[in-house]
């Protein structure tokens, strides 16, 4: 993992690289962004909405294919009562914005997580969002709310002896390519680079199947201050690793 701790970056250059084909984001730091300024922790929430469409636009018009931000996990239910009605107002307040701001972005939207605890209004403009955005030939944006990537993979293995039970296969035909294809992320390549924002230096239970050979890059900049420079330097320190996946 490489750590960056310059929080004002100059102007980099990423016309010559090669671009991850997916990229992944764990949005950190909003509650310490508003606490440092005095705000109350939904204040940091409202700030980095604001650089999530940012940056989701600029991953779109640089070429990135795939990319996806942990929004809400399922350990986050734990956080005060206030704290998560300001989180699922502002989710839908995005949500309703999406629906008119994103329709000239070609960005295709979807949902990756446990929909089962949202209230039926947001449930109704996620699903709009998807229908609406399903044709659209831009990058394919994943929001992860209530995610958990060992909740995920329980839930596939869960699927998959429903379906080794129902006689659809048997238990040694699963291998791996069948064990992805049971994730929300079925029929996308593995991120090829995670970025953490916030200096934090932990996985938080994010796709953890799928990053298992993922470059990652660690930023000492807190998500609501993180602006497309940061993202541009992750993705020339991505450029220049060796990937090898397990060989020599």
């Amino acid at each position: 993992m490489a750590f960056f701790n310059r929080k004002k970056p100059e102007h980099t250059d990423i016309s010559s690289i090669e671009m991850p084909a997916h990229v992944g984001i764990i949005m950190d730091g909003n509650g310490r962004w508003a606490k440092k300024r005095g705000l109350p922790r939904s204040a940091g929430h409202t700030a980095g909405a604001q650089v999530f469409r940012k940056i989701a636009r600029y991953c779109n018009n640089i070429g990135i294919k795939y990319l996806t931000v942990y929004a809400f996990s399922t350990e986050n239910w734990r956080r005060p009562e206030k704290e998560i009605n300001a989180l699922m107002k502002l989710f839908k307040e995005y949500l309703e914005e999406a629906l008119r701001d994103f329709r000239d972005d070609c960005i295709v939207m979807r949902f990756i997580g446990d929909r089962s605890a949202f209230s039926p209004a947001l449930l109704e403009l996620m699903e709009e969002n998807e229908e609406i955005a399903k044709d659209r030939e831009g990058m394919v944006l994943n929001i992860a709310m209530n995610y958990g990537g060992r909740a995920e993979l329980i839930t596939a293995i869960q699927k998959i002896a429903d379906d080794v039970r129902n006689d659809k296969f048997s238990a040694d035909q699963i291998d791996e390519q069948m064990i992805s294809d049971y994730l929300y992320t079925k029929g996308q390549p593995d991120p090829d680079l995670i970025i953490r924002p916030s200096g934090e230096h932990r996985t938080s239970n994010f796709l953890l199947w799928q990053s298992a050979y993922s470059e990652y890059v660690i930023m000492d900049v807190l998500w609501p201050d993180f602006t497309e420079e940061h993202l541009n330097q992750a993705l020339i320190e991505y450029a220049n690793r060796n990937r090898r996946f397990g060989g020599v």
